[in-house]
């Protein structure tokens, strides 16, 4: 194992390095031992906060779009395009990573700024529309979003009503008529590893609401909230996509998206389909990958096991360097089809000074990894 291909594929690690900005770190410590080693950095998303960079490529073009973000504020928010096709990352517009502390309230909060987002794509002639859902601070039911596509909500006296939670406390009835038209003849798959449903105790505001800022009777009321919405929206709907796995998406965007004709896909699918990530595994050494936390959400379709299973079935070894380890033991490790695990945090380090010391720990943890590889090969 003199000069090893390797791919270095990892997720973000969540509130300290971007995927990029990990695989980085990772290509630095292949470097320490391996210094004519051929890297392939690949940044991975499973549909949320990375979703953009992880599709980029040489043949996407980069756009810019100044929106509201979920505090109503207005960012420079990029999507991709090629062709006819947009992609689009929520994180971009309302991603709880750019909403302080202090302003995490959810009943205040909303995604007209995405709404936005799409009808700009659509201006721009984009038919085929491609949303990475994760990594969001709101939870309204995507209320925000139809508002802004042209869904009025009014209170019981006919009267306009802002889309955010607290608002549509006095939510009534709601006017479809001047919805954009053109959604009719637009194609739109949503990316997410989420498969909750919209409401009820593994929906949005139960699973994901506390993360957001909400506590326990802001949960409860978003979570009838939500159920309301579903009521007022669907009611004239064959059936409804409500008990729909990832209708509880991005605190309800999920099954907003549903109700305008949405497909849901796995994030990690989109992103592999789209990057041609199988072939990039099948020319490598080794595969590298990793994340924040690996815990029993990880297993769910997150990026992780997904390319340590793509890369077992193409017979090529994959070690994930991740924050923590937390509620998964040894066995089921061994049966995601990871070949090994490295905790990069020190046991001695607290959380705020591990996350400032990401890239390093990363680095550091890479380099042993590989180490111990090529004693064992040289063995």
């Amino acid at each position: 194992m003199d000069s090893p291909h390797v791919l270095l594929a990892p997720d973000s690690f969540k509130e300290s390095l971007t995927a990029r900005e990990a695989a980085q770190a990772m290509q630095a410590g292949v470097r320490e031992v391996f210094p004519e080693a051929r890297t392939t950095l690949r940044p991975l998303s499973d549909g949320g906060e990375g979703f953009l960079d992880a599709m980029r490529t040489p043949a996407t073009g980069t756009m810019t779009s100044r929106v509201r973000s979920a505090t109503g504020e207005y960012v420079e928010a990029e999507w991709l395009r090629l062709g006819d096709r947009a992609w689009i990352e929520v994180a971009e517009v309302v991603g709880l990573a750019g909403i302080p502390v202090e302003q995490r309230r959810p009943m205040g909060l909303d995604t007209r700024g995405l709404g936005a987002l799409i009808r700009q794509a659509m201006d721009a002639g984009c038919v085929d529309l491609v949303i990475g859902l994760g990594g969001t601070g709101t939870c309204d039911g995507g209320a925000g979003m139809l508002a802004e596509l042209g869904i009025r909500f009014m209170d019981a006296g006919g009267h306009g009503l802002e889309p955010t939670p607290q608002a549509l406390r006095r939510l009534d009835s709601i006017d479809r008529s001047s919805l954009d038209a053109r959604l009719a003849e637009v194609s739109i798959t949503i990316a997410t590893d989420v498969s909750s449903p919209l409401t009820g105790p593994a929906g949005a505001a139960p699973v994901f609401g506390p993360q957001k800022g909400a506590g326990p009777e802001e949960v409860a009321e978003l979570d009838q909230l939500l159920a309301s919405l579903s009521f007022l929206l669907e009611a004239d709907l064959p059936e409804s996509h409500a008990a729909v796995p990832g209708a509880g998406a991005a605190g309800g965007l999920g099954w907003a998206l549903m109700l305008l004709g949405a497909q849901v896909r796995p994030g990690f699918d989109v992103v592999a389909d789209h990057t041609g990530l199988a072939g990039l595994v099948e020319a490598c050494d080794i595969v590298l990958t990793g994340e924040g936390c690996f815990d029993a959400q990880s297993l769910a379709g997150k990026v992780v096991p997904r390319l340590a299973q793509l890369a077992a079935s193409l017979g090529k070894p994959c070690h994930a360097l991740v924050g923590r380890v937390e509620d998964v033991d040894h066995q089921t490790l061994q049966a995601s089809g990871i070949t090994s695990v490295a905790v990069i945090t020190p046991a001695d380090q607290e959380r705020e000074q591990a996350l400032g010391q990401a890239a390093s720990n990363v680095q550091r943890a890479t380099t042993k990894l590989l180490r111990r590889l090529r004693t064992a090969y040289l063995n």
